[in-house]
């Protein structure tokens, strides 16, 4: 794919619409130019002056791939195929390697670790006792093959080839595995070295709705959906119902956490009229963007730059390394996916963001693969990096923004809706056999 080359000044000139699908294009280019040479899916990050994934760089490229980031990769693979930037055959040829990397990994119980080595397959741990299973991780990938078995539709041996690849992996995934047995709430880890070790409970209000949603809508290996209410929507993460600058927030934590938690899950998940005994989740995810942005404006702390058209704290590289930013952690990193994958909650605030990140930081911030991960002005740090799971959320969210495009196809997936109606969700979607008792 060719880069835009024209300057960030002559982007942000463009109408609305247009300024969208250039920066939806260009930070797409991560995932199809900057994807691992070997097996296509994503790297976990790139490096600002890094050479082309090509073959004849391969020898000296990280083939450290990202599995959830791989997930939301085939979501903007998807885009690019509706929005022409990427032929349909191509595009398939790509999710057939990708697919058969995937197949070819170490997966336990059915469950990919958080990194895997694109070239071999084999696990990269994330830290010592984090050398595994990571459901999470796999419910992101899950997520986006399941969008992927939805588009590709086609009644040809190549298409039903890749369409039978995905539902094996889905297939795959014991969920109930990770119940510890049958206790009622999911546990983010396992591995055959250390077990139970990590002991992460998935509880509390953040990015694992659709990693409970899966659980439960599984065609094998599903968990009751009673886990969701008495694991998920237990402990002292999931209600709030307290007021931050002003705004009511249903559930999370306090100042609503990370704005990541209004992304990953709604990648797919539409929340536009999706409730349940807990929440409108349309109305939480505009109240924590709204937080998100007034916190930012108060600027409490004082940090250089934030304002009207400079907000957006989430977990992202910043000058010490790489943190879960939030209004209760703010070290004055401003992450650009924060507010560029929040348009549909605040399209006019985010367009504000995008066009003043354009026009101030301009290059500094503006590359390649779209925006580099992260800055910090207050430190005059400008991130050298990008992020799969950062990169992703913008083409995605921007595209549910337009045309709801990877909403709908989630959302028609019929193990989607069964689950759904199974933890007593109500949602459009499911029309009128929605559970209401």
């Amino acid at each position: 794919m060719l880069k835009d080359d024209r300057t960030p000044r002559a982007l942000a000139a463009l109408p609305d619409e247009a300024l969208i699908d250039a920066v939806q294009r260009q930070t797409f280019r991560y995932f199809w130019d900057g994807a691992d040479a070997a097996s296509g899916l994503a790297l976990d990050r790139r490096t600002l002056g890094e050479p082309a994934n090509d073959d004849k760089a391969d020898h000296k490229v990280d083939h450290k791939v990202a599995i959830g980031g791989s997930g939301f990769g085939v979501m903007a693979l998807i885009v690019a195929v509706e929005r022409g930037w990427v032929t349909r055959d191509a595009a398939l040829r790509r999710l057939a390697r990708m697919l058969d990397a995937l197949l070819r990994a170490t997966r336990y119980h059915g469950a990919f670790p958080h990194f895997i080595d694109g070239a071999s397959g084999a696990t990269i741990p994330m830290s010592p006792k984090d050398d595994a299973a990571d459901l999470v991780e796999t419910s992101f990938l899950v997520m986006g093959l399941l969008c992927a078995r939805q588009y590709f539709n086609e009644d040809t041996a190549a298409v039903r080839q890749l369409r039978a690849d995905i539902d094996t992996l889905w297939q795959g995934v014991e969920w109930d595995w990770f119940t510890q047995g049958g206790r009622d709430v999911l546990y983010w880890h396992w591995s055959p070295k250390h077990g139970w070790a990590m002991n992460h409970e998935v509880r509390g209000w953040n990015e694992c709705l659709v990693t409970y949603l899966l659980a439960v809508a599984a065609p094998r290996h599903a968990v009751d959906a009673r886990i969701y209410h008495r694991g998920f929507a237990a402990g002292d993460g999931f209600l709030n119902g307290r007021s931050y600058h002003g705004i009511e927030l249903p559930l999370g934590m306090p100042y609503g956490g990370p704005l990541f938690f209004t992304h990953y899950s709604f990648c797919g998940l539409d929340p536009h009229g999706l409730k349940d005994r807990y929440a409108d989740y349309w109305d939480l995810n505009c109240r924590h963007v709204r937080i998100n942005r007034a916190h930012c404006i108060a600027n409490p702390q004082g940090h250089k730059g934030y304002g009207e058209s400079c907000w957006g704290l989430t977990a992202s590289d910043d000058p010490d390394g790489y943190l879960a930013h939030a209004p209760d952690t703010d070290n004055g990193t401003i992450s650009p996916t924060a507010a560029l994958a929040s348009l549909p909650y605040a399209p006019t605030e985010a367009l504000q963001v995008l066009r003043h990140l354009l026009t101030t930081h301009g290059t500094r911030l503006w590359q390649d693969y779209g925006f580099v991960d992260a800055f910090c002005e207050r430190r005059g740090w400008f991130a050298k990096t990008f992020l799969a799971i950062d990169q992703a959320p913008i083409v995605v969210m921007m595209e549910n923004h337009r045309t709801g495009l990877l909403w709908k196809l989630f959302m028609s997936v019929p193990e989607v809706q069964a689950g759904l109606r199974a933890m007593d969700f109500s949602s459009p979607h499911l029309g009128s056999t929605a559970r209401d008792d």
